[in-house]
């Protein structure tokens, strides 16, 4: 929803509506930054958000691989991506296979590539316990590809457990995909303070990319309200893209593909090619 303040038009965030231009072909790829999409809260628009968002950076040509890290595997469904009679993250995790390249799928997306999880997923916190460096093992298999891709990115489980620990010990940024509603919002504080200590402890490289508000809508007093929290929280860390909530995302999931193939010309899929180009422009993507 777009209104004038002071003559100027103004998006959901309060701020001035920016024009983010379509950014130049890349002459060579790699090595990727690798992303963390992270948090602890579930259904706030993480896998939704890592489903399009490296869609529509594949789409201005850059080379993407989306690592699912959820038992769930709602990233590898949402992408018809084949997880079982595979190897998975999780055979790379407990080191069965060890090739990282071989668990690779090429998604429908020309330049999309994933890495699938299934339910096996959720015994690698119990398998991982004795290890050794046990919060730098997917450091380990995304270092054989690194160089193949321009961005990785990690979909998290909604936990703060060891997967997650991992997934931001690999990373060199966090984004955090947060619902504009208060409860979500209160969880927040407790993923900031744990990437607070992962930066300490284990990877002083992490940082802070972005947070992206998802499932905002504007007819209700209660996302206006969140959403002036948010900004005023946490300043220029949140996006001037906004997502808004839509029926289509369960839609593009169940045929699975993202929403900027499924109805390229809905609004949600024109906000996540401007998110895509709001983040190359911030410099968090190549």
């Amino acid at each position: 929803m777009v209104t004038y303040k002071n003559g100027v038009k103004v998006g959901p965030t309060g701020r001035p509506l920016k024009d983010f231009p379509v950014p130049a072909p890349l002459t060579s790829h790699g090595p990727a930054r690798i992303i963390s999409m992270s948090n602890q809260k579930g259904g706030v628009g993480k896998t939704t958000t890592s489903i399009n968002l490296a869609a529509a950076l594949a789409e201005y040509g850059r080379k993407v691989l989306a690592v699912d890290f959820d038992p769930q595997g709602a990233l590898s469904a949402g992408l018809a991506i084949q997880t079982h009679d595979v190897p998975t993250i999780y055979d790379l995790m407990r080191g069965s296979v060890k090739d990282t390249k071989s668990a690779i799928q090429h998604s429908k997306v020309p330049n999309l590539d994933v890495i699938p999880a299934n339910i096996d997923l959720s015994a690698a916190e119990v398998h991982l316990i004795n290890e050794v460096a046990r919060e730098q093992i997917l450091a380990g298999v995304l270092r054989q590809v690194k160089n193949d891709y321009d961005v990785i990115f990690i979909d998290c489980q909604p936990s703060l457990g060891l997967l997650t620990v991992n997934a931001l010990t690999a990373a060199h940024g966090v984004i955090i995909p947060l619902a504009t509603e208060f409860f979500a919002l209160r969880g927040v504080a407790l993923l900031i303070e744990t990437i607070d200590k992962v930066k300490e402890r284990l990877n002083p490289a992490i940082e802070l990319d972005a947070i992206i508000p998802t499932m905002y809508d504007p007819r209700t007093l209660h996302s206006q309200e969140v959403m002036e929290r948010v900004v005023e929280t946490f300043g220029d860390k949140v996006t001037d893209t906004v997502i808004g909530r839509t029926v289509k995302f369960p839609d593009a999931s169940v045929a699975g593909v993202p929403i900027t193939e499924f109805a390229p010309d809905h609004a949600s899929a024109k906000a996540y090619r401007q998110l895509a180009r709001e983040l190359i422009e911030r410099g968090v993507v190549a």
